[in-house]
């Protein structure tokens, strides 16, 4: 970016959710035949250590950004999407380049949100360090040597949506719910 400021931090430190910048940030495939614009920063950003993720990205665990599907604009290249397991059984379509075959984003089936809400990889972004995750989730599969700062909070499995969303992300998705008739909130 040329932008010296980092977009998620707002002057006093803290993290931005909603900076009002036509492009965000960017990202693509590993090969670079698919890139993407973000318009927004996510909703939420989340760490997930559950078995399935370990062996679907063959490291210790995703982070998925959670965002509004119209946010993520593809500037370039085609998407494949395949179905894959998740630990609620009702699986997954992952996005995928269709020449190197990386994973971009992915929905998730349990919250019936048909195409409507990304979880967006993070590792594909051009600066992955500007989602860092907000939470961290089924850290009772997370590898031992794995460590997690006290500063991110960690459950065992999966948290309350309304005791760790902000306000404002709550917001979006309940507009989000309300505007595409999806069982989001």
């Amino acid at each position: 970016m040329n932008n010296p400021t980092n977009p998620l931090t707002e002057p006093n430190g803290s993290r931005a959710r909603h900076p009002d910048t036509p492009t965000f940030c960017q990202g693509g495939c590993g090969c670079g035949a698919v890139r993407y614009r973000v318009t927004s920063a996510p909703m939420i950003v989340h760490a997930c250590h559950c078995r399935l993720c370990q062996r679907q990205t063959g490291s210790s665990n995703a982070v998925n950004a959670l965002i509004e599907a119209d946010r993520v604009i593809v500037r370039l290249g085609e998407i494949e999407e395949i179905l894959l397991d998740t630990p609620s059984g009702r699986g997954q379509r992952i996005a995928r380049c269709a020449a190197c075959k990386v994973a971009l984003w992915s929905n998730y089936l349990i919250f019936n949100q048909g195409r409507d809400l990304r979880f967006l990889r993070v590792g594909t972004l051009d600066d992955p360090s500007l989602m860092p995750p907000d939470v961290h989730i089924f850290t009772g599969s997370r590898q031992p040597w794995y460590i997690i700062g006290d500063d991110t909070p960690k459950v065992d499995v999966f948290y309350d949506r309304k005791a760790t969303w902000s306000e404002d992300s709550l917001m979006r998705l309940k507009t989000l719910s309300e505007t595409t008739g999806s069982a989001l909130n």
